[in-house]
């Protein structure tokens, strides 16, 4: 029976690095060694285990039984060597770090409303990404960052250990110029019809709620752009005098400032927003500050957040 002390560590992590890029040759350039030299010590730590942990199928390396076990704990392992570097960095300069990924759908008004309390913290050094959401739940498992903000909801699966909490939700508004839609409103879809407009793209979550509305209703506006970057659709909701469709945190100081106005309100479509965090991790109190004042980072030009 092998104990802790015989279990070599740096042959479980090239084991990792196989198993999570499935090939040996690419896993043998990432680690900086030969393949000839990854495949003796991936068989080494066989001869400990006493259990092969790969199988071969055609060119293919696929995971045994106890392959997929030893994955799942080597995952935990090396996924807390991670997240204690990444705390290190921070810690090493009496900082707190606080890493957070936000899809790039994602209003940037509603991030920045949601990050406001540590602008002023002195004692937080904050690392912001924005990207795909599957590329930034495979950071968020690889304990690369501490939590990802998101407008839909994932599934928690076993190989995937996610919690997704719901932070709140906004309907979705039709804004344009004020100078031209000053004390008008509009009936959505109805009056839609031909009017010249600016769409989230398709890959946002309200987009095909949306569509489905204005075939239902057999309107068919005149399309002018679509945009997956919301800070380019605010860009847009201000300069091009078309009617867009958004959530209004993301024209929020537009708002307030008065050049843009609400011409109408999708009540039934709503933007909702989540935060999703790997279980049983080690809790970051401020994170956990965020994630009870979310209701914060929404906001309506009503003044009500």
């Amino acid at each position: 029976m092998i104990s802790l002390e015989q279990l070599n560590f740096h042959h479980l992590f090239y084991f990792w690095r196989v198993a999570k890029l499935g090939h040996l040759t690419r896993a043998a350039q990432e680690v900086h060694t030969s393949q000839s030299a990854l495949s003796a010590q991936i068989r080494q730590l066989e001869e400990r285990l006493g259990e092969p942990l790969f199988e071969r199928e055609g060119k293919r390396l696929v995971l045994t039984a106890t392959g997929r076990m030893a994955l799942s704990y080597a995952e935990d392992i090396f996924g807390l060597g991670q997240e204690m570097l990444g705390r290190l960095q921070g810690h090493s300069e009496g900082m707190i770090r606080l890493r957070v990924g936000s899809v790039s759908t994602l209003s940037k008004n509603y991030q920045e409303n949601w990050i406001r309390p540590l602008l002023v913290d002195q004692s937080v050094v904050l690392t912001l990404e924005s990207g795909l959401l599957e590329g930034l739940l495979d950071r968020l498992l690889q304990h690369q960052l501490d939590v990802v903000l998101a407008n839909e909801t994932v599934p928690a699966e076993s190989n995937r250990p996610l919690y997704c909490r719901f932070l709140g939700s906004q309907a979705i508004s039709l804004v344009g110029p004020t100078s031209v839609w000053k004390d008008r409103k509009l009936r959505i879809p109805e009056d839609l019809d031909g009017a010249d407009i600016a769409l989230p793209g398709p890959r946002h979550a309200i987009r095909g709620q949306f569509d489905a509305l204005c075939i239902a209703a057999g309107v068919k506006p005149r399309l002018r752009a679509e945009v997956d970057d919301m800070a380019m659709l605010r860009l847009i909701a201000r300069d091009s005098g078309w009617l867009t469709v958004l959530p209004e945190v993301v024209v929020q100081d537009e708002l307030r400032a008065g050049s843009l106005l609400r011409v109408g309100q999708l009540t039934e479509l709503q933007e909702n927003f989540y935060a999703i965090t790997t279980r049983n991790r080690h809790r970051i109190e401020r994170l956990e500050a965020l994630l009870a004042g979310a209701s914060n980072a929404l906001f309506t030009s009503d003044g009500i957040n």
